[in-house]
């Protein structure tokens, strides 16, 4: 009988009961840690006085079938180069675990060995691996609207958040969307900005914008010219109506729809100021008047004999100030000599 009961005292101590001199503390027993972060445990313990702590191990526990095991980190390969032991065989069993991954949540045991006895703590350390999560609220709106962004990941709590949208930072998470505004918005902690939230993407409607028109021909047009205006823009949803519009009388007559306005063998009745019109299920959207003028087909004519004669005048003036030059350049050894003469008989009567 009582080599059953120091049987049992033993078996008490080695499972860490029924002492007071032996214990670990997690300061931190529920940590939370962000997906390809680090994240350390912070852990101290003690033990009887005069012992020597021969062996420390942390362990992973992990059902095996439906019986619950604990698993030395050493001997999983998963943790192979990405556990750091930071503490020591005195009172630190501090560890760190890099890189964490999702299949690193779970249950976390340390224990350590003297020369009398292995303890192994009661309570375990419960890991939490968790990934930001970014949402926009709402996730399609209309210029002008009220926009929300919101990062939570599954910690309770979270330090301070910082977003961006397409790499950019982003003042405030909560604006009145522009069409700029559109684009991928993703949140990071801060300090922490390596481990960033899958972007969220956020798509502003607008009305049609920077409305233009390009016209072809761009220069002079005479009559019988075959003339086109076509209107351009940015909208969100893609314009899907346009009308043009002349200024006749100071009001504007509509002349077409479409994107483009045909003006086949124009007269001089089409000479005026052309704009267009567009429109999207947001809203509308008008250019700025372009001038097109219709010259007379004798004018143009004219205008082409005036500007042939300019270029007639313009050679014979170049052609004048390269003789000219030349001549100045060319002066005959027989003038340089009658100048030279006429210098020194200037001296002679002075002398």
């Amino acid at each position: 009988m009582e080599w059953i009961t120091t049987v049992l005292v033993f078996l008490i101590m080695r499972e860490g009961t029924g002492t007071s001199y032996y214990k670990v503390t997690f300061e931190n027993p529920d940590p939370c840690a962000l997906k390809g972060s680090s994240v350390a445990f912070k852990c101290s313990y003690s033990f009887n006085e005069g012992e020597t702590v021969l062996q420390t191990r942390w362990y992973k526990g992990d059902f095996l079938g439906e019986i619950w095991r604990r698993f030395k980190l050493s001997d999983l390969p998963s943790y192979d180069n990405r556990t750091e032991y930071l503490g020591d065989r005195k009172h630190d069993c501090s560890i760190a675990i890099h890189d964490v991954q999702e299949n690193d949540t779970g249950h976390y045991y340390f224990r350590f060995d003297t020369e009398k006895i292995g303890f192994r703590s009661k309570t375990s350390v419960q890991l939490t691996v968790t990934e930001l999560i970014a949402s926009v609220y709402p996730d399609r709106v209309r210029a002008g609207e009220d926009v929300n962004l919101e990062c939570g990941t599954s910690c309770q709590q979270l330090p301070s958040i910082k977003w961006f949208k397409d790499g950019r930072p982003v003042d405030k998470p909560v604006f009145q969307a522009q069409a700029v505004d559109s684009g991928n918005y993703s949140c990071v902690i801060e300090g922490q900005e390596s481990y960033k939230s899958d972007p969220m993407t956020l798509v502003v409607q607008y009305a049609p914008l920077n409305v233009s028109i390009e016209m072809s021909p761009s220069d002079l047009i005479v009559e019988g010219s075959n003339v086109s205006l076509t209107c351009s823009d940015t909208a969100n949803p893609a314009a899907d109506k346009y009308t043009w519009h002349k200024d006749v009388s100071s009001s504007m007559l509509q002349v077409g729809s479409g994107q483009v306005l045909s003006l086949p063998s124009v007269n001089i009745s089409h000479s005026g100021i052309y704009l267009c019109r567009v429109w999207n299920s947001v809203g509308e959207g008008n250019s700025m008047g372009v001038l097109l003028t219709v010259y007379e087909t004798d004018i143009h004519h004219l205008i082409l004999r005036v500007g042939f004669g300019f270029k007639v005048v313009i050679v014979l003036l170049l052609t004048m100030i390269i003789i000219w030059a030349c001549k100045k350049t060319r002066a005959s050894p027989v003038d340089k000599e009658e100048h030279s003469h006429v210098y020194e008989h200037v001296n002679n009567v002075n002398g």
